[in-house]
């Protein structure tokens, strides 16, 4: 059996939920995992931009005829929206089988003692606080049936931090330590533990920790040649779709310039 066969056999009919799906890694691994079940999916976007979560879900319904899309407005950083989400749920997408915790965002590069208050607590609130209590409220789901995954998007922040990234880089290194624990928390189970953790890659991260500020975000990408959402989205849905009995912990992945948060090679 082809690698493209077995993936889409270990994906059939399973339900995959996506936070942040709306652009970027999440919306690239909405369309990976459409493509490697051959449509035979569903798929639950999550994201705070509604319009572009239809816009994507339009697509993929035109792609994939079997393919079952729900999509639906979640800001991760407020705890009573999840559960809010999950309540809503409609009753075909309520057995997750895979959570992809990848809202996240970068805010500023102020040094400590002059980093913005809002930018400090719109970081942590979303890749920490939100992902664990997105961890919290699927994690009934996947041990009830003592399967699935929880694969969660870390950096290379998280494992070598840098001047001006004092937040971000400590939101994503708790991110680390938290998927360590859980993995070690749930080995009695059938369910896998994982964390993807790219480095550079060209999406609108750089937009958002600018507040907006285009030129600033495009000088980022300036004589190098970063990822894409697509690569990163390759690389979630490989691990995804290993035999259950394999767990791929950690994936860290630079582009051919990178060898570490500050370490790259520009032409």
């Amino acid at each position: 059996m082809s690698f493209g066969a077995r993936a889409a056999e270990r994906l059939a009919n399973k339900t995959i939920l996506i936070t942040g799906a709306s652009s970027g890694i999440g919306a690239a691994t909405a369309r990976e995992f459409a493509a490697a079940a051959k449509g035979n999916i569903k798929l639950i976007l999550a994201a705070r931009r509604e319009s572009r979560l239809r816009d994507l879900a339009t697509a993929l319904n035109l792609s994939f005829a079997a393919i079952k899309v729900h999509t639906t407005k979640l800001d991760v950083s407020d705890a009573g929206a999840i559960s809010s989400f999950l309540s809503s749920l409609p009753a075909e997408f309520q057995n997750i089988d895979v959570l992809v915790n990848n809202a996240g965002k970068a805010l500023g590069r102020d040094n400590v003692g002059e980093i913005d208050p809002e930018d400090l607590n719109g970081m942590i609130q979303t890749n920490l606080v939100g992902l664990v209590n997105m961890t919290q409220a699927i994690l009934p789901i996947l041990k009830k049936k003592d399967s699935g995954d929880i694969i969660n998007i870390g950096s290379i922040a998280g494992r070598e931090p840098y001047p001006g990234g004092s937040v971000y880089c400590a939101s994503k290194a708790a991110v680390n330590f938290f998927t360590d624990s859980l993995r070690k928390e749930l080995i009695n189970t059938k369910i896998r533990v994982m964390e993807v953790q790219p480095g550079m890659v060209e999406t609108e991260f750089s937009l958002v920790r600018f507040h907006g500020d285009k030129d600033t975000a495009d000088n980022v990408y300036t004589g190098t040649t970063p990822l894409t959402a697509d690569d990163i989205a390759e690389l979630i849905v490989f691990a995804a779709t290993r035999k259950e009995n394999t767990v791929i912990a950690e994936s860290l992945i630079f582009p051919s310039h990178q060898a570490g948060s500050s370490h790259s090679f520009r032409r």
